[in-house]
């Protein structure tokens, strides 16, 4: 399966954590930027995070900054997305998606998306 599979989402409370999880099949998938996005029921997909294959270039929306953590292991093809200091305004879907490029925060630029997996902080 060359999507991306996301698993981890659930409901929790305000202040908790979660982690999220991307596995991928892609035969390349050191060579990927991975990005998780969500999309909040009548929004737009938004950003969320993105790491570079070796890690060294990580990216995260304003929102999100000094409570999520994207992190990757590609020898397991796995990228995570821990979430801390959860808050109601965080209830989204969240997608884990592929480039094979350079933008790492431009939707358009991926092109491999997950399912998506559903998020709910309750307050």
């Amino acid at each position: 399966q060359v999507q991306p599979v996301e698993s981890g989402g659930g409901l929790v409370q305000a202040g908790g954590s979660l982690r999220l999880s991307c596995a991928s099949s892609l035969r390349t998938f050191s060579r990927y930027y991975i990005g998780w996005f969500r999309q909040a029921p009548g929004k737009e997909r938004e950003f969320v995070a993105a790491i570079n294959w070796s890690g060294s270039s990580i990216f995260y929306a304003d929102s999100v900054k000094g409570r999520f953590t994207i992190s990757r292991d590609n020898a397991k093809s796995t990228v995570w997305l821990q979430m801390n200091s959860l808050k109601p305004e965080d209830t989204a879907v969240y997608y884990c998606a592929a480039q094979y490029g350079s933008s790492p925060t431009t939707t358009s630029e991926y092109q491999y998306w997950g399912q998506g997996t559903q998020v709910t902080v309750s307050s």
